[in-house]
């Protein structure tokens, strides 16, 4: 993707970054507007976006990436939670179309909160028929490996 992805140019080597790790595949860096400080984004080395159009190997070493900064974090940061995030589209809050997980250490007292305000089905039958729609969609050529 090059000069128009942000975390590609960090790749790249042309925007600096604080890596936290680092390997023939995957990068981890620090996070330049953090939800909590020590906030670290996950990124394949090639451009790939969005997920469902990434490999299974690479969401593979991303997933194994992430534990490992989640461990690290734990240790060094003493954190007493994690959040990991991983959003797809301009609606779901992706702002840096490269695909990319958030590993976010969480502390008793930073304040944080997520604000999320928990929906409803009206019954049974409507939560059966988006699970229906759900499982056409894996049963009409999905990308996964289920």
């Amino acid at each position: 993707m090059g000069d128009e992805c942000v975390f590609c140019g960090i790749v790249e080597g042309r925007i600096p970054a604080q890596k936290v790790y680092e390997d023939e595949h995957v990068v981890a860096f620090m996070d330049i507007g953090p939800v909590v400080k020590g906030h670290v984004l996950v990124v394949p080395k090639r451009h790939y976006d969005p997920i469902t159009g990434t490999p299974d190997e690479v969401l593979s070493r991303l997933i194994r990436v992430v534990r490992i900064v989640a461990d690290a974090q734990m240790k060094g940061l003493k954190a007493d939670g994690i959040n990991v995030t991983q959003a797809n589209g301009r609606v779901a809050g992706q702002v840096v179309p490269h695909i990319h997980f958030h590993v976010i250490p969480r502390f008793e007292d930073d304040r944080h909160s997520w604000n999320w305000k928990a929906g409803s089905y009206e019954n049974r039958e409507e939560m059966a028929g988006y699970a229906e729609k759900i499982t056409g969609g894996m049963e009409s050529g999905g990308t996964g490996n289920a």
